[in-house]
């Protein structure tokens, strides 16, 4: 059965974030609602699924406060299983850059709409910046597009200072899944004195959604952070699939490399786990195996950490 996915985010002055999880997490589990929340002091942020309904009462407890009566929500339908339940988790921010004081409120960079960034990506005087983990620039990007090379979104600041040091007077266009990252990316570009900052309203998946493959210039899928893995043009459903172990894409030729085990390893990480690991995760493949055979279903641990 097809059940709705929806991803949003809203910075908002939010001091009882605290008060609402209990509330939230009560809707949730009435609903059978699944998929994260992130509540801070200085917003929301969510990627949700469940039944149309459901997931229409969970949203009218947040949208009914006036801070977010204008919350923009993105919505597609799959017939995957996106999450297997409902986190509400209370964080110093909604996407964690690692200096709360960096508020979009307090400026931030221009938000160009999708049918725009083709012509600003397309000026040669532009750094177009992937603000997107390695892992996730992996499977599909911009053409011309910078990666970072970070693991996580608090290494940003680093790549800032190597990158452009006290050269400034840069002309920068970023880019990232859902435009959360960015709006926090560019706020602290713009609070640390750079001129003339841009980012995609909306993200990709705004740009996948609205530009078809004939006029688009990404390459390749959109990382997601669910069981779909990835999205394509229209917000589709994409082929890419994870290794177990390390989370990382998995490429065409990984399947043909002696390392791959599927669900057990893939040639970026089989020399790094242990005997013990490789035989836990065997034996988690045969109790998956086992209840697809059984038609009931397997949780299993959580999928584990990147090395």
């Amino acid at each position: 059965m097809n059940q709705k996915v929806i991803t949003f985010y809203k910075f908002a002055e939010f001091p009882e974030h605290t008060e609402w999880k209990p509330k939230l997490q009560e809707i949730g589990e009435k609903e059978q609602i699944s998929g994260t929340l992130i509540l801070a002091n200085e917003g929301i942020n969510g990627t949700l699924s469940g039944s149309p309904d459901g997931l229409d009462k969970f949203l009218g407890f947040i949208c009914k406060d006036n801070r977010f009566t204008d919350l923009p929500i993105r919505s597609m339908m799959t017939p995957r299983s996106t999450f297997y339940r409902l986190r509400i988790l209370i964080r110093p921010e909604i996407v964690t850059l690692g200096d709360p004081s960096i508020l979009p409120s307090n400026g931030s960079g221009k938000y160009v709409e999708p049918e725009a960034w083709n012509d600003l990506i397309s000026q040669p005087d532009v750094e177009v910046i992937d603000v997107r983990n390695d892992y996730e620039v992996e499977i599909g990007s911009f053409d011309g597009a910078i990666n970072p090379k970070t693991q996580t979104f608090g290494q940003w600041a680093d790549f800032v200072d190597q990158r452009w040091g006290n050269s400034k007077k840069k002309k920068v266009a970023m880019f990232c899944t859902g435009g959360i990252r960015c709006e926090k990316a560019s706020a602290h570009l713009v609070q640390n004195g750079f001129e003339e900052v841009y980012h995609l309203k909306g993200g990709i998946l705004n740009y996948l959604e609205k530009m078809s493959p004939e006029q688009s210039k990404w390459r390749g899928e959109c990382f997601v952070f669910d069981h779909r893995v990835s999205v394509v043009h229209g917000l589709a459903d994409g082929t890419t699939e994870l290794c177990f172990s390390c989370r990382w894409p998995l490429a065409k030729d990984d399947y043909q490399s002696p390392e791959f085990e599927a669900g057990v390893s893939c040639p970026r990480c089989a020399s790094k786990l242990s005997p013990e690991r490789k035989e836990g995760l065997r034996e988690r493949q045969k109790q998956m195996a086992l209840a697809r055979k059984r038609k009931t279903k397997h949780i299993g641990g959580k999928m584990p950490s990147r090395p």
